[in-house]
């Protein structure tokens, strides 16, 4: 995207991504393995009250979770800065996505697929608005035991959804994932 202003200069677009999915499945680590700022975080130490709420089984090592959002920010061009706006995981907080996704151009929704079920709910919130998504299988312990097509095919997703492979703990990794999404946003505006 190239703007060019009354005087010649490029002008800067922004555009607002929306990083989604279950609880636990690493979209506050996304955001801040790619953010260039440091990151705000609403994160809130977990208490007894999620316990039997909160699965952890997958996630012993979970002491927070977040609350409201993460906010994070990444030029991804001289010209383009996405401003990232991670979801909370929890069903109790799905309230807030409206808000969230007002006004975003695509979402992540990452995934483990540890735990296919967990992404049932961000998958089909999104689906059912329209707004272009990728899915991002995310690496847990530096492996990814089914193919992009597997789970294509488990979760029901149409073959114009990108689905790929992405490790939220490394910041080119988290960054393909979100080049890929804003292609895939252009090109769902182009169609």
């Amino acid at each position: 995207m190239d703007f060019a202003t009354s005087d010649g200069s490029r002008a800067t677009t922004s555009a607002k991504i929306v990083v989604a999915g279950g609880f636990g499945v690493g979209k506050t680590t996304f955001v801040s393995s790619v953010s260039e700022i440091d990151p705000l975080r609403t994160e809130a130490v977990m208490t007894s009250a999620s316990a039997g709420i909160d699965d952890l089984s997958h996630t012993s090592g979970k002491t927070t979770t977040t609350v409201a959002m993460d906010f994070g920010r990444i030029t991804l061009d001289q010209d383009l800065i996405l401003y990232l706006f991670g979801t909370p995981g929890q069903d109790r907080f799905w309230f807030m996505w409206d808000d969230l996704v007002r006004g975003a151009i695509g979402a992540v929704v990452l995934v483990d697929t540890r735990r296919l079920a967990d992404c049932f709910p961000a998958v089909d919130y999104f689906e059912n608005s329209g707004l272009p998504f990728v899915v991002a299988l995310n690496n847990f312990d530096g492996h990814q035991p089914y193919q992009p097509e597997e789970v294509r095919e488990a979760l029901q997703i149409s073959a114009g959804t990108p689905i790929i492979a992405t490790d939220a703990r490394h910041r080119a990794e988290a960054k393909g994932a979100l080049i890929n999404l804003v292609e895939h946003a252009l090109m769902a505006r182009l169609r």
